[in-house]
């Protein structure tokens, strides 16, 4: 059956220092999950800034419970498949789990991801030892994107997917990990499912953009897994995200609406954040 592609608009593309640009100047960045290259294809023709190759591909792609089983393997063949759905959006990778576990176990996962997926960034997860991580990867010139509070690689030791940093003493020290995560040289930071007012205080107070997903309309862009903003995810949406294509006639309708409400900054809301 003959589909024919998505056109997508001309436009520069987006890099590592454009993100800190748009930051610095105070636009939003927008950031979605893909998986296939029609997803990123969407993603490409809605001007979406970066796109996520995320490990939450266990889940939405393959029907596990966790991330936790998903290989490096797995991240590369999925990184493969997005970078050849893009021509302007900047491509991110996640590092499955364990793949960090020593620091040449690291550098061979993003090299793979890098040289062999297309990616032009990879994503960690986590602070403390992981720093030295980052920092090792940063010094082979290869971009890194944190990631911290809910952390679903750690879902075991957090005890379900809760939201983290709602005691000061826990805020105190997300905002440290922050800080050292930036000192280790990583180029941006997810923070996941955090109280509206920290995700804006760290936001303020580091210089590298940080993008949220359930930490409050004040961070400097937004990520959402793209079949839960398409309401195509079984069971219960979660409370940080929006289901676009309701009320809309397309994917690419949906994808260009969160973009727009991103930007604007109608997006996410008071009810999509947490205190």
């Amino acid at each position: 059956m003959y589909a024919e592609k998505t056109s997508a608009p001309s436009r520069k593309p987006v890099t590592v220092p454009g993100l800190r640009a748009m930051k610095a100047e105070g636009r939003k960045i927008t950031m979605l999950t893909a998986y296939d290259a029609s997803f990123a294809a969407h993603l490409e023709a809605a001007d979406v800034d970066v796109a996520l190759v995320g490990d939450s591909l266990g889940m939405v792609v393959q029907g596990r419970s966790s991330t936790l089983p998903v290989t490096v393997d797995d991240m590369v063949y999925h990184t493969i498949m997005v970078a050849r759905g893009l021509s302007s959006t900047l491509l991110v990778a996640d590092l499955p789990f364990m793949s960090d576990r020593d620091v040449p176990s690291a550098l061979d996962a993003a090299a793979r991801l890098v040289g062999q997926g297309g990616a032009a960034m990879v994503k960690i997860e986590g602070a403390g030892r992981i720093c030295e991580v980052i920092s090792a990867i940063v010094e082979r010139d290869i971009p890194v994107c944190g990631h911290l509070g809910l952390t679903p690689q750690s879902v075991h030791k957090f005890g379900g997917y809760k939201v983290q940093g709602k005691q000061q003493d826990a805020a105190d020290k997300l905002v440290a990990d922050s800080k050292a995560v930036e000192a280790a040289g990583a180029d941006m930071l997810v923070l996941e499912c955090i109280p509206s007012a920290l995700g804006a205080r760290i936001s303020r107070e580091l210089s590298i953009p940080v993008i949220g997903i359930g930490a409050g309309v004040d961070c400097d862009g937004q990520v959402l897994v793209v079949y839960d903003m398409l309401g195509l995810t079984p069971g219960k949406r979660p409370k940080f995200s929006k289901d676009f294509l309701s009320g809309r006639d397309s994917i690419q309708g949906a994808i260009a609406a969160y973009v727009a409400d991103v930007r604007s900054g109608q997006f996410p809301g008071v009810e999509h954040g947490f205190n």
